[in-house]
Parts: C-alpha cells; structure tokens; sequence
C-alpha cells in the first residue's frame, strides 16, 4: 500500500469541496469522493441532492459510509507529508562551510546556535536546551559559536580567559591575578572589549576624515589647474591674434611667448600632479587601514580583537596639507612683456592691434549680457523668509540689515540665524534674469538656492547643500563652489546681474556696468524649485548700511 500511495498525486487526496485532505472519506454512487461532513453540509444547503462533481441529481439523499480504502490511503499521504516537512526544517539547521558545527550530534551535525565557556563545547538548538533549562547549567557562560575553544583557555593554569590585565594588554584567567598579575590593573575581559571596540570605531571616523580631506584637497587642486589652464588658453589665444598679425620679425617673439606661458603652465600642471600623487598614495594608505581597523572592528570574538588590537599596524605617516597650495601663475602683462622687446616700428601698429582685441572682448561681454538680459523676471522679496534682523521696504524691492531683531513667528520658511531673505516667485524650468544694485556696499550675498535648504541655525552654502552664491566681504570676491574661489575682478560691481537656465544647469553672475561676466556654475544638476536669494550683510557699524535693490534692468546699448 505503501508503494502505491508513493504513485498517487497530491490532488488525489483532496477534497473538492474543502480543497483539503480527505476527513472520513465517502464516495456518492456516481463514484466521487468528498469528505463526509463536507458533502453532507453541502446536500443540506441544497435541494435536491446533486453531485458538486458531476451534477448527477439524487431524488432520494444516498447513505454515505466511510470508503475505508481511501481512508487509509488518505492517512499515509498526510503522515508522508508531514515527515518531508519535518524532514525539510531539520535540512535548514545541517552545518554548512564556515559554520560551527554542535559538538554533541552524531551522524548529520547540525548548525551550532551557542557555545559553552565553562563546557568548551558547542551546541544545536536541541542539544542547548539543558543549558537554557538545567539550574546548574544556567549560570556557564553562553557566547555565539566559537570553532576553537580551546584559545579561550589560558595556556598557564588551564582556566577561562574572562580577565583583561591593563598594565601588560593581554588577556588573563582568574588564577593569573592571584599570582603573575596581583598588583596589575586588571577588568572584565567584557569591559575592555566593549572599550576597544569604541576606540576602534573612533578610529575608524578619524581615518575616514582624513580621507574626506585628503578628497577635497584633490578636487581642489583639479579645479586650480583648471583655472590655470583657462588662464593660459586665453592668453595663448591672445597672443596668437596678435603676433601672427605681424611679420616675420614678430614671429620669433611670438614663439617665445608661447614657450613661456607653456612651461608655466607646464610647471604649475606637474607641481600639482605631484601634490595629487601624494594625496593620493595616502589616500590608499589610509583606506588600506580602514580596511583593517574595520575589519576588526565588526569582530565578535572578544579574545581575537583584544589580541590583535596591540598589533595592528601603527597609522601611516600623513602629510598636513592645510597650508599645500597649487597657486596659478600670473599671465597679466606677458603680451604686453613681448610686445615691447620688438622693434620700435612695430609698436603703433601692436598698441592697435591690442586696443581691437580688447574691443572685440567687451563687445562679446556687451553681446552676451544683451543676450541674458532678455530672460528678465520680476522678482520681490518674501517677507516670511526674512531673518528677524532685516528690514524690507514696502514693495518688496529693497533690504537692510537693522538695528532691532523684530518678534517674528519662527515659521520653516524663514532664516533665523543667517541674515537672508528670499523672493517670492521660484522658477523649475527654462531661463530667468534679474538684476541686483549693490553700489557702496560692503559686504553682500546673491545667488539662487534650491527649496529645500536648510534655513535655521548655522548654514553650509555650498551646491552640494542647494546654494548657488558669490559674495563679498572684507574686500574679497568668492564664488561658493565647495570649496570657495577666490574671483579677482577689475573693478567694484554697483549692478550685479544673475542669469540662470535650468536645463542647462548654468548659474551666472554678471558685472553689468561693464559687461563682464563676474563667475558661472556650470553642470548643475537642478531637481527643484530655485528661488533668489539675498544677503545685505551685517550693518559693518554704518559702512555697510546701504540697501541691496532689486533694479529694473535696462539692456545694454
């Protein structure tokens, strides 16, 4: 019977009314099988009585007797069931590689759930079960599942390693207090793991530091040697329109120009180079340790981590690179430095050929900002941002810095430490324009910001927090780009204009009485609402006591 039921389905044995396993199987005289209390229930709900099978109709309700063949045949697949089941979960628990196998199974040894210090042995769940029930066996000291036991013991008086001696950093039994460590500083092995650990995870943060400063000094170099190749092209470029405009004479001239701006460049590009290799092998050293440290630091095994603390690899020796600086150099004066080593017939003709370049940059700039100034908007600043210090005026157009801190509802729109205020309109798409007087300022700050930036307490502007700003403050230009870039502008801006398009991901200031483009953010990655963004700057004891005003914009001739 048994080999038969092994070639019989599961859906053989169920019935088709509960969907279960037969229960005192019947069989109606058309020949279907139902369990005996569910064909009974389903013919007093229905008259008359009908097969649920085959809808064969019975006038006159059969007599069911239990089919004792099915019954019995019923009963084996159920048992069979439940003992591959059974047979199932106890697959789940058989020791796989790397795990601790329970030192008490024969045959199949199942997967370890704890290990005994005072037994030295591991056990199964089942085979833990005296020790989580047994009084004598409650008080022995449980840990996760150790292979190696026997590294718990102390090799000396063959007893627990559960003591940590301070003053020789190793780890002891009980009967090396009395005796080789009396008079040492010695703790719970437990207490000194757990404060290992945190020095390690201290560590841990003080590399990853490191690492972080090590990164933004790279990026910070890049973008100087970026500035520095831009400086050179567009004198390189210069150079080009002028001293090919001469003849032969001038070319040698030219040739050495060339040379000049070239090993600067070249110069400047290896200097940093240098400095990067170097940031750069730390950078790997410093994340070999982590590696390490971290390693360490996830251990579970008290013993292992306390022994291997004392020996892990002393950190790398670092270089302090706060004051490290891939500094540009200067182009201002090369062409003219050229110019005036050509002979003396040369040099009214090179005077006009400089006065047209310096023409052709000013009607691009004129061009350019001509250009953005049709993207105007109008733009009035929301009171409900404004820090409690500030004072606007009534259209909405100007900003001071005053001499009250104003009782104001603390609302999560406004500033409540920084002194800014923002606009009311925002913009999320195309091209919009605006422009700011800032004449007989001291100190100022412009931009845009996405939405979502943080507006209270102490505040990070950089792109990555959402602040696209340039500012000024003790007589110094910088553009926030994380970190900041000094701008050196020829003249003191009085209108500043702020240009954004964002598809492009493009942030531009402008210097708008001279047509000069002031700095620009360039690839940013735009996924909110942008609003403008204002600071007048402290009141600087009266120095700094004229408004920013936002100006109607009057396109350049």
């Amino acid at each position: 019977m048994s080999a038969a039921s092994c070639l019989l389905t599961e859906d053989q044995f169920l019935c088709s009314i509960c969907l279960d396993v037969f229960t005192d199987p019947v069989s109606t005289p058309c020949g279907h099988n139902f369990c005996k209390a569910c064909i009974s229930e389903h013919w007093d709900r229905n008259v008359p009585s009908q097969c649920p099978n085959c809808k064969k109709v019975f006038n006159i309700k059969p007599e069911l007797l239990v089919n004792t063949f099915i019954s019995e045949m019923a009963a084996q697949f159920r048992q069979s069931a439940q003992q591959k089941a059974s047979s199932s979960s106890s697959e789940q628990h058989v020791v796989k590689p790397g795990e601790v196998p329970c030192d008490v199974c024969t045959g199949t040894r199942l997967k370890a759930l704890k290990s005994c210090l005072v037994c030295l042995a591991s056990y199964c769940e089942t085979h833990l079960e005296p020790h989580l029930t047994m009084s004598g066996l409650k008080r022995h000291q449980l840990i996760d599942p150790e292979e190696n036991l026997e590294n718990w013991m102390c090799v000396k008086h063959d007893k627990l390693l559960e003591l940590f001696c301070k003053t020789d950093q190793v780890c002891v039994c009980m009967l090396c207090t009395v005796l080789d460590h009396k008079t040492h500083d010695v703790v719970p092995l437990k207490e000194e793991y757990q404060g290992k650990k945190a020095e390690l995870g201290k560590t841990e943060a003080e590399i990853q530091q490191m690492i972080q400063k090590r990164r933004l000094k790279i990026q910070e170099m890049n973008r100087s040697v970026e500035l520095s190749k831009e400086g050179a092209d567009r004198e390189i470029a210069d150079g080009v329109q002028v001293f090919t405009a001469l003849k032969e004479s001038v070319e040698r001239s030219q040739a050495e120009l060339m040379d000049t701006i070239r090993e600067k460049q070249r110069e400047t590009e290896e200097q940093a180079e240098g400095f990067i290799k170097e940031l750069e092998q730390e950078v790997s050293e410093l994340k070999k340790r982590s590696s390490e440290v971290e390693q360490l630091s996830r251990s579970q095994d008290q013993l292992h981590l306390l022994q291997s603390f004392t020996s892990l690899n002393a950190a790398p020796p670092t270089k302090n690179w706060t004051e490290v600086r891939v500094r540009p150099p200067s182009y201002e004066g090369t062409v003219r430095r050229a110019v005036t080593q050509l002979e003396e017939t040369l040099r009214k003709q090179m005077k006009k050929l400089l006065s047209e370049v310096e023409l052709k940059r000013v009607q691009q700039s004129e061009v350019e900002l001509k250009r953005v100034q049709q993207s105007e908007v109008e733009v009035t600043l929301d009171p409900d941002t404004a820090q409690p210090w500030l004072i606007l005026s009534d259209d909405g157009k100007q900003v001071i810095y005053g001499d009250v801190r104003k009782n104001l509802p603390n609302n999560p729109e406004r500033f409540d430490h920084c002194s800014r205020v923002l606009a009311k309109q925002s913009f999320s798409s195309g091209r919009f324009y605006y422009e700011v007087q800032v004449k007989g300022k001291t100190g100022w700050v412009l931009g845009v910001v996405r939405e979502s930036i943080n507006r209270k307490g102490d505040i990070t502007m950089t792109p990555q927090d959402g602040y696209w700003i340039i500012w000024l403050r003790e007589n110094e230009y910088s553009a926030f780009a994380g970190p900041a870039v000094r701008l050196s502008l020829k003249s003191q801006p009085e209108k500043v204009g702020v240009f954004v398009d964002y598809e492009e991901g493009l942030v531009s200031f402008y210097d708008v009485d001279a047509a000069a483009l002031i700095y620009s953010f360039t690839g940013c990655c735009f996924k909110e609402k942008l609003y403008p963004h204002f600071g007048p700057g402290l009141n600087d004891s009266g120095k700094n006591s004229a408004p920013l005003i936002i100006s109607p914009v009057n396109p350049t001739e």
